[in-house]
């Protein structure tokens, strides 16, 4: 295969469609959309077939078990994908959203209006619910959208998108609007990278190494995260029933995913009353407990002793690092030193510590007695997610259909001119 002329093809399809899509009406895209979900209930024995095939080559290889409950598809998560679907069919549309606007002493009328950003580059790895979240996300804001999985998940993906462009064609709409690359050559990604004029940002979703490979090579805006090194503070006087529930679900609940805690910090006045039960409870789950020397004399089920390194490790397994600290701002400094701004979380009873904690905590989402598996594009209402970005430019933590649009200017007159 000839990579840089199938990009050149991808691209420039991926170009005309978005300029249809722009204008397409909120009716037809939720036609569409409609028709993605209903095609992955009716296809589920055929997608289950073709994630055997990825599932049974990804244990030969072995891929870790977080790899691989990220790549299942099983009934459950062909229904949970329809129904986020859906989720955005019911989402208000974006594109032509008035953002705001005033009258100029002159007369001039001015608006800010909402329109899509043009062309996506989706790169990610083993979630075959990725390729219908994305694809639908960037369907209803507008975007075309070029969809490259992992090779991990290749049958899976290819199984998936045939429904979608089934969807798009039912629909009237441009298959084109949304493309899966349906090589696992890299070199596709290469060159994508490059593809400036063509594609107007690249969104990666995987692991720290294909992340960094993204930002290293790409002429285009990138939007990302890195890591997901996310805490829980058990602040002192906290309701410690709350603490064990909320610490539990953020470690145990899923532990291979980006919003799971890595980290739990206790205030030194409620360690030996809170450690010795929430360490119990993880170790029943099968989960390794490692913690610093005060951690360790408080509850002597922590076995072994927690690095430098790992304050500084998104496990995404069922390990944990545990850090007594003598006072709030101990707290929030050990997370703003070693965490990735991704979510962070405080179970207190003091509104004052927990707007402290709000305010000075540095991360895209800062919790307050919840559990920060709740940093979810799904859980926060937007139907879905493309990503979780921890920038500071754009779009800041879970993205949905408004984090994919940008805006114009519009101006209205009636002869205006600059004197």
């Amino acid at each position: 295969m000839d990579i840089a002329a199938y990009v050149d093809q991808l691209t420039a399809r991926a170009r005309t469609a978005a300029r249809s899509l722009a204008v397409a009406g909120t009716a037809k895209k939720n036609a569409a959309l409609g028709f993605i979900a209903d095609g992955l209930l009716a296809s589920a024995a055929a997608l289950k077939a073709e994630n055997r095939k990825d599932l049974d080559a990804a244990r030969a290889a072995g891929l870790s078990p977080a790899m691989i409950d990220r790549l299942t598809l099983d009934d459950k998560g062909i229904a949970k994908m329809a129904a986020a679907v859906r989720e955005i069919i019911a989402l208000p549309d974006p594109v032509g959203e008035v953002i705001d606007g005033w009258v100029r002493p002159n007369g001039l009328r001015l608006e800010r209006v909402r329109v899509p950003l043009g062309v996506v580059a989706m790169i990610y790895e083993s979630r075959p619910n990725v390729t219908t979240d994305a694809g639908a996300l960037c369907l209803k804001s507008g975007n075309a959208s070029i969809l490259r999985g992992g090779k991990e998940a290749i049958n899976s993906n290819i199984a998936v998108y045939r429904v979608v462009a089934d969807a798009l064609a039912k629909a009237g709409l441009d298959r084109n609007c949304i493309q899966l690359v349906e090589t696992t050559d890299r070199e596709v990604v290469a060159k994508l990278l490059k593809a400036q004029g063509r594609v107007d940002v690249v969104i990666p979703r995987g692991g720290k190494g294909l992340i960094r490979n993204v930002v290293e090579n790409s002429t285009i805006p990138v939007i990302k995260h890195y890591e997901g090194i996310c805490h829980v503070y058990v602040d002192e006087g906290a309701d410690l029933d709350m603490a064990r529930s909320i610490c539990f679900n953020a470690k145990v609940q899923r532990p291979g995913v980006c919003n799971a805690m890595e980290t739990m910090l206790v205030h030194a006045a409620e360690a030996k009353a809170f450690l010795p039960a929430i360490v119990a409870d993880l170790l029943k789950a099968g989960c390794e407990v490692r913690g610093c020397p005060r951690s360790r004399v408080a509850c002597p089920a922590i076995a072994a002793d927690a690095t430098e390194e790992d304050w500084r490790t998104e496990y995404l397994d069922l390990i944990l690092s545990v850090k007594v600290a003598d006072s709030l701002d101990e707290a929030i400094g050990h997370i703003n030193t070693y965490g990735s701004q991704h979510t962070d979380s405080i179970v207190t009873r003091s509104l004052a510590r927990a707007d402290e904690f709000v305010a000075r905590v540095d991360s895209a989402c800062v919790f307050v007695n919840c559990s920060t598996r709740l940093s979810d594009g799904g859980e926060f209402g937007l139907g879905a997610e493309i990503g979780i970005s921890t920038e500071r430019l754009h779009a800041r933590g879970p993205m949905g259909l408004r984090e994919l649009t940008c805006y114009k200017w519009i101006a209205r007159g009636n002869g205006q001119i600059r004197t």
